[in-house]
């Protein structure tokens, strides 16, 4: 029976679209780059951002760390609250707290947005441990993140990482903890299956199932 379970943040809980891809327009805009298709903005979500920047548009990292600080620019004071929670976000964690689970975010956004979406939402109250990247690049990797979640979280049975993303199922992977994907979130076809994910839920409902039911 899992008793922590860690959860990804954009695409798992909430539906952070509008306010990445808009941050990531106005990062481009910077460096003379127009983009205007919403699918190549799209792989921006999950994955770190200087990753994206420098994969997608062959910045080297000196100019992804700029476009980094011009995201952030917009992101902090627009772009964090253009964000809606995903449809039976909140009734699936208070039904886990219920349920007696320790619950964790684990994201690659950094933990001082992440803790002002929770508060946004009235989420925070429903988690035990809270970790995100810092703005100096530590725990930018997902693998990084989760371990220090587990190294907060004290004593614990049996772990598992719930994400939308292949980063959050090799990240849960080099910590030896299972993954259990979301079809609700980013991944493109197949990514969950292909990387790994135990489980995959198409719902809430379902995932809960997964969760406290092992279905």
């Amino acid at each position: 029976m899992y008793d922590l379970i860690l959860f990804d943040l954009d695409g798992t809980l909430t539906n952070p679209e509008e306010g990445i891809t808009k941050s990531v327009q106005y990062a481009l805009e910077g460096y003379g780059i127009t983009e205007n298709n919403i699918d190549n903005l799209r792989r921006f979500i999950g994955p770190p951002l200087v990753d994206g920047f420098m994969g997608f548009y062959g910045m080297n990292r000196e100019d992804a760390l700029g476009a980094l600080a011009r995201y952030r620019e917009r992101f902090s004071e627009v772009g964090l609250y253009e964000n809606e929670l995903l449809e039976g976000c909140e009734k699936l964690l208070k039904d886990l707290k219920e349920k007696g689970k320790k619950l964790a975010l684990a994201t690659s956004k950094p933990h001082i947005y992440a803790k002002k979406i929770l508060e946004h939402f009235d989420l925070i109250k429903y988690f035990d441990i809270l970790v995100g990247a810092e703005f100096d690049g530590t725990r930018n990797d997902k693998a990084d993140v989760i371990k220090e979640v587990l190294k907060q979280a004290g004593e614990y049975n049996n772990p598992v990482m719930v994400g939308d993303r292949m980063h959050d199922i090799i990240g849960a992977k080099k910590n030896n903890i299972p993954c259990i994907g979301v079809t609700f979130g980013f991944a493109v076809e197949g990514e969950l299956e292909e990387n790994g994910a135990i489980k995959i839920a198409d719902s809430m409902e379902n995932l809960f199932d997964i969760l406290v039911n092992h279905v």
